[in-house]
C-alpha cells in the first residue's frame, strides 16, 4: 500500500510538472494571431513526449539540427548535483560539528553567538557570491593567486559555487539545531538522566540528538528548498554550465519538463525513503485511536461528500453575524496590538525603518518627480578639468556613487524603496490572507484523509526551486517579445504587475494553506474550544473569537518570512534582469542603455552588481545589496520581537525593567542581612490615640485622621 501511494504522489507531482512545463510558451504566444489555447498546446505537448524525435536539444548557435536530449541535460544534471551534494554535504556536516560543541558553552557565549547567526541569514547568497568574488580579485591583484577558477566548456569549477552554496544550509542548519538542543536539555528526561549520573555528552549522543532527528529532517527539506533556488542563482554567477545554463539556452516546454523531472524525481525519491525509514506517525491511524468518524469517510461518496461540504459551508455563511462583523474592529485591533508590540526595542527598530523608508521614499518622489540626478563627465570648479567620467565612485559628485550612466545610486535607491518594499509586503499578505482562507476550509470542512492527502501533495512542491519556477513563469510576462513589427511587451503594464503578484502569490499559498490549517487543527484540539463548542459556538464564532487571536502571533511571523522570501526572488529575477512591473531593453544596434526597471524597484539596479562591475573595481555597486539586507535584517527583528512580546505573556520570556531590578536586588539584600532574634516575632501594639506623636511610618487610616480633628 505504501509503494502505490508511493507512485500515486510522484505520478500526481509529474503531472504538476507537466501542466508548469507549457506555460511559458501559452503566455509568449497568446495575443498572437493563430496562436493555440493553452489546454490545444497542452495535448499537443503531451502527444509530442511520446515521440522521440521531440526529444532533442536545439543549439541556437549551431546549424545542425541538435542533439539527443538526455546527452545534453544528464550531464549538466550530473554536474550541479555534484555541487549541489557537496554543498548541502559540507553545510550540514560543519553544522552538526558547531551545534554540538556549541552544547557545551555558556549561556553569556551563546548569546552573540546567536545575534551572529541572526544577522547572517539577513545576508543574501547574491551578496556571499559577490563578496567571494572581491576577495578572489583582491587576492589575485595582491599576490597573484587565482583563488577561484572560472568555469568554462572546458573546465569545471566547483570550489567557488560549493563554499557560496554550502553558507546558506551551513546557517540555518546551525541556528535550528542550537535551538532544539537547547529546548531538549530543559525536558524531564534529560533531568532524570543527569540525576542517575549520565554525563552531558552521553545525553546528547544517545537521546537528545535521537530525538531531534525526525523534526531536523523536516527543517532539512525546507533548508534543500532554499538551497536549490540558491543554485540557480549561484550557477549563473560563477557560470557554471549546469542545468540552469542549458535551460536557458533552449528555453522551451520539453527543455522546463525535463530539467523540472531531473530535479523533482531524485530529492522526491530520497525524502520519501528517509520518511518511511523515521516511521512517521499515520494521521489515520491516529485518528483511528481517538474513535473518530474515519469508518464512516470510507462509506461516502465523492458525491455525497461534496454536498455536504457545500452544506456545511453555506451553514458558516450564514451564521456569520454582520452586525457584530465591522470592518473597523480588525483595524482597531491592529492598531491596539501594534502599539503594544513598539514597547519592544527589536519591534520598533524594525518597524520604524520601514514606516521611514517608505514615507521618505514616497514625500521624495512627489516633491521631486522622481528626479534623479545625472553627471556623465565630472569636472572641477573652473569648469574645464576632466576629473572622471561615469560611473562615478563616492564620494564627488555623489556621496554613494552612480551607475555607469551616471545616475545617483542614493536617489535611485530612495525612489525605489517604496515599489520594492511596499509591494513585498503586499505579495507576503496576499500570501498569508489566501493561506490563512484556504487553511479555514482545511481544518473546517476536509476530512483526515484529504487532510493527508492534500499535505503530501503539496509536501512535493519543497522538491522544485521556487525561484525557478518563477523564472520559468515570468519569463513571457515580464521581458518584451517579438510580435513582427517589433519587440513589445505581450501583456499591459497593469496585467504584468496584477500577473506577476499572481504568480508570486499563488506559488506559496499551497504551502501556507497547509500550514495554517494544521495550526488551526492543532488550536482546535484544545479544550476552550470544546467548551466553546458545548455553549453553542458556530464555526465562524469559534474561528473570530477563539482561533484567530490565538494564532495572530503565528500570522505575523509567517508575513514577515513571506516578505523575505519575496525579496529574494526579486534579487534571484534581478540577476536575469526580469524587474517587477516589466524590463525595458534598448534594441540600439550601435549600443544602448542597459535593462532597467518600468517601476524603479530595486531589482532593476541587481543586474548592475556582477563580475564585470567588481572586477572593474566598482565596489560601490555593492550599495545596492545593502539596501536588501537591511530591508531583511529589519524584518527579521520584527519577526524576533513578535516572538519575544508572545514569551513575555505566556511566561517562557520575562525581563524586569533595570530599576525593578536594582530595587529587588537592593530587597534580596536587606532580606538576606535581616537577622531573626527573640523579638522578631513580638506583636507590636500602636500608642494610644491620645498620644499625637507618631513613629515614623507608621499608616493611619481616614477614621483616626477625623477623630484627631474632632
Amino acid at each position: 500500500m505504501k509503494l502505490v501511494r508511493l507512485i500515486t504522489y510522484y505520478l500526481l507531482g509529474m503531472i504538476s510538472i507537466f501542466f508548469v512545463s507549457i506555460f511559458p510558451h501559452y503566455f509568449s504566444t497568446r495575443g498572437v494571431p493563430d496562436s493555440q489555447g493553452y489546454f490545444e498546446q497542452l495535448i499537443t505537448f503531451g502527444q509530442d513526449l511520446f515521440k522521440p524525435e521531440s526529444w532533442i536539444y536545439k543549439m541556437e548557435v549551431s546549424k545542425a539540427g541538435g542533439a539527443p536530449m538526455m546527452e545534453i541535460m544528464w550531464p549538466a544534471f550530473i554536474y550541479s548535483m555534484q555541487i549541489l551534494a557537496g554543498a548541502l554535504s559540507i553545510g550540514f556536516i560543519v553544522a552538526i560539528l558547531l551545534a554540538l560543541g556549541s552544547a557545551f558553552l555558556p549561556a553569556f557565549v551563546l548569546r552573540p553567538i546567536k545575534k551572529v547567526l541572526d544577522v547572517l541569514e539577513s545576508v543574501p547568497d547574491l551578496i556571499v557570491a559577490t563578496l567571494l568574488q572581491v576577495l578572489s580579485i583582491y587576492i589575485f591583484k595582491k599576490f597573484g593567486v587565482d583563488l577561484f577558477s572560472v568555469a568554462s566548456f572546458k573546465e569545471k569549477a566547483y570550489f567557488a559555487p560549493i563554499v557560496t552554496l554550502a553558507i546558506l544550509p551551513l546557517v540555518s542548519m546551525f541556528k535550528i539545531l542550537l535551538l532544539m538542543i537547547e529546548e531538549e536539555f530543559l525536558k524531564v528526561y534529560v533531568t532524570f538522566a543527569k540525576s542517575k549520573g549520565i554525563n552531558k555528552l552521553r545525553i546528547l549522543i544517545s537521546h537528545v540528538i535521537k530525538n531531534i532527528m525526525p523534526i531536523s529532517f523536516h527543517h532539512m527539506k525546507i533548508i534543500i528548498w532554499g538551497t536549490l533556488s540558491s543554485q540557480f542563482i549561484i550557477e549563473r554567477i560563477f557560470n557554471v554550465h549546469g542545468l540552469t545554463h542549458y535551460l536557458l539556452e533552449n528555453f522551451q516546454p520539453i527543455t522546463v519538463f525535463v530539467t523540472l523531472a531531473l530535479i523533482f524525481t531524485p530529492f522526491y525519491l530520497l525524502f520519501q525513503l528517509i520518511d518511511i525509514w523515521l516511521k512517521e506517525e499515520q494521521p489515520l491511524s491516529y485518528e483511528k485511536k481517538r474513535g473518530s468518524s474515519w469508518h464512516k469517510w470510507r462509506l461516502r461518496t465523492i458525491l455525497g461528500w461534496s454536498k455536504r461540504s457545500t452544506e456545511n459551508i453555506l451553514y458558516t455563511i450564514k451564521s456569520i453575524n454582520l452586525r457584530k462583523l465591522s470592518p473597523f474592529r480588525p483595524i482597531v485591533s491592529f492598531l491596539f496590538l501594534f502599539g503594544g508590540h513598539m514597547k519592544n526595542w527589536k519591534f520598533a527598530l524594525g518597524a520604524l525603518f520601514f514606516i521611514l523608508a517608505i514615507s521618505y521614499s514616497v514625500i521624495y518622489s512627489v516633491t521631486t518627480d522622481n528626479h534623479v540626478d545625472q553627471v556623465r563627465l565630472h569636472y572641477s570648479e573652473d569648469g574645464v578639468t576632466l576629473l572622471g567620467a561615469a560611473p562615478h565612485a563616492p564620494t564627488e559628485p555623489f556621496f554613494f556613487g552612480s551607475d555607469k550612466l551616471g545616475y545617483s545610486l542614493f536617489d535611485q535607491l530612495v525612489i525605489g524603496a517604496k515599489y520594492t518594499l511596499i509591494f513585498a509586503l503586499l505579495i507576503a499578505l496576499l500570501r498569508v490572507a489566501s493561506g490563512l482562507l484556504f487553511g479555514v476550509f482545511y481544518a473546517f470542512h476536509l476530512g483526515p484523509r484529504t487532510q493527508h492527502w492534500l499535505g503530501k501533495l503539496v509536501d512535493s512542491i519543497h522538491f522544485l526551486p521556487l525561484s525557478l519556477i518563477a523564472y520559468i513563469l515570468l519569463a513571457p510576462i515580464l521581458m518584451p517579445a517579438f510580435t513582427g513589427f517589433g519587440y513589445d511587451f505581450t501583456y499591459s503594464f497593469i496585467e504584468r504587475i496584477l500577473l506577476e503578484m499572481f504568480i508570486l502569490t499563488i506559488l506559496v499559498v499551497p504551502l501556507t494553506t497547509v500550514l495554517l490549517g494544521k495550526e488551526i487543527k492543532r488550536v482546535l484540539d484544545y479544550e476552550f474550544i470544546a467548551s466553546a463548542r458545548v455553549l453553542g459556538g458556530s464555526k465562524f464564532h469559534l474561528f473570530w473569537r477563539h482561533i484567530f487571536p490565538h494564532i495572530g502571533p503565528r500570522l505575523t511571523i509567517l508575513l514577515g518570512t513571506q516578505f523575505i522570501q519575496v525579496l529574494l526572488i526579486f534579487i534571484h529575477l534581478g540577476i536575469f534582469n526580469f524587474f517587477f512591473g516589466g524590463t525595458k531593453l534598448s534594441f540600439d544596434p550601435m549600443g544602448g542603455d542597459p535593462p532597467t526597471s518600468m517601476t524603479q524597484e530595486w531589482s532593476g539596479l541587481v543586474g548592475q552588481v556582477g563580475r564585470t562591475a567588481i572586477g572593474a573595481g566598482r565596489y560601490w555597486y555593492l550599495w545596492i545589496l545593502v539596501a536588501f539586507m537591511i530591508s531583511i535584517f529589519a524584518m527579521q527583528l520584527i519577526i524576533q520581537g513578535v516572538k519575544e512580546v508572545q514569551q513575555v505573556k505566556v511566561g517562557v520570556l520575562y525581563k524586569l525593567p533595570k530599576a525593578r531590578n536594582r530595587r529587588a536586588a537592593a530587597n534580596a539584600g536587606d532580606l538576606l542581612d535581616y537577622q531573626l532574634t527573640k523579638d522578631s516575632f513580638k506583636v507590636m501594639n500602636p500608642e494610644p490615640r491620645s498620644n499625637r506623636k507618631m513613629e515614623k511610618g507608621f499608616k493611619i487610616t481616614f477614621k483616626q485622621k477625623i477623630e484627631r480633628l474632632m
